[in-house]
């Protein structure tokens, strides 16, 4: 085992990101050492470097998706065994410090940690962890005090399928999130599924479980005209996996039916709110090591080699970019300025060049 290893650093809030080396953590008690062999790229990361949020502590490293292989364990795992496959979502520490992907090895609590489905390659499961959360959780989430719509979770008994015939939007559905919001919605009996998506993705999400792919390019008032025509009305339960304001939320907003719930992954401000119609906006948290998010992320993490190696779920499509670390600022830039399209931006950490 090396001392030392590569890592995307900020140096101090707004500064550039920089390969350099860095030591290699030791695992705390709980913990496990994680070569990273892929590590994902997500709109948040962009968002956290060039906005500021989140990070309160720099130096700092971001990402939130990987997988890769134990190395290592903590006092008092037994979980895992050196030489596990697994995936790993990013993390934070009391101090908003983040603990992030974007290495060579991470060291992780077990919170945070899954088994690798057996039949994705390291790149598609590194895709999987905070996309799968972020979907997941608010929509199956039993705890109290989670910010979820509270359904049924489908692994749970009298779950799988329970609301067939039961109508559900999802807009932005080529997205990460997107997509797996797709594949909750066919699991728990959903029907129609309607996403909004750029029509040349339409093929890739019907694949997914949609019924309906309704162009993205539309006006807000004609998409939501759409969208009530396929269902027969508003909607109880939409899913914004896109959630800017200018562009879907409006739309999904009145989409949803009045005392419906809308679930958005940006809690930006909604144009055109009405308190008073009774619609519940669900902000999306996609982190397993939330407290609120310990027992269905257990759960949720449980189930994903199931998930994948049943053929019930299909992974993001991948592109893996060259450089290793030093492609990640490049493929954030393409992330910020849209010009992605249904596909997951994957850079392997060991591949870095010194």
């Amino acid at each position: 085992m090396p001392s030392q290893q590569k890592a995307l650093v900020i140096e101090q809030k707004f500064a550039p990101q920089v390969v350099k080396n860095i030591d290699i953590p030791k695992p705390a008690a709980g913990e496990v050492l994680i070569r990273i062999e892929a590590t994902a790229l997500n709109p948040v990361d962009w968002k956290i470097h060039e906005l500021g949020l989140l990070v309160e502590v720099y130096p700092a490293t971001l990402g939130f998706d990987a997988s890769g292989v134990v190395v290592e364990l903590g006092e008092g795992v037994t979980e895992y065994a050196v030489g596990d496959k697994v995936i790993v979502e990013g993390w934070f520490d009391s101090e908003k410090r983040i603990f992030g992907t974007f290495q060579q090895y991470l060291a992780a609590p077990l919170t945070t940690v899954g088994k690798m489905p057996s039949n994705l390659t390291f790149e598609e499961a590194a895709a999987v962890p905070s996309g799968i959360a972020t979907a997941g959780l608010p929509l199956y989430n039993q705890s109290e005090d989670a910010d979820s719509a509270r359904l049924t979770p489908f692994w749970e008994e009298g779950g799988l399928g329970k609301y067939a015939g039961k109508p559900i939007f999802v807009a932005g559905g080529s997205a990460s999130v997107g997509q797996y919001a797709i594949q909750f919605a066919r699991l728990s009996g959903f029907s129609p599924i309607i996403t909004s998506a750029s029509l040349h993705n339409a093929d890739l999400l019907k694949s997914l479980g949609a019924t309906h792919v309704v162009d993205r390019n539309l006006a807000p008032e004609a998409l939501v005209q759409k969208v009530r025509e396929l269902a027969g009305g508003h909607i109880d339960l939409v899913f914004d996996a896109v959630a800017i304001p200018d562009s879907t939320l409006a739309a999904s907003y009145q989409i949803t039916a009045p005392g419906g719930q809308l679930v958005v992954v940006v809690p930006f401000p909604i144009p055109g709110e009405d308190k008073s119609s009774g619609r519940r906006v669900i902000a999306a948290h996609g982190l397993f090591q939330a407290p609120s998010n310990f027992v269905a992320g257990k759960a949720l993490l449980s189930k994903i080699p199931e998930l994948f190696e049943s053929g019930q779920f299909k992974p993001n499509r991948i592109e893996v970019l060259p450089g290793g670390l030093a492609g990640i600022t490049a493929g954030l830039n393409r992330l910020r300025d849209g010009k992605i399209s249904a596909v997951k931006l994957v850079v392997k950490p060991q591949d870095t060049e010194d």
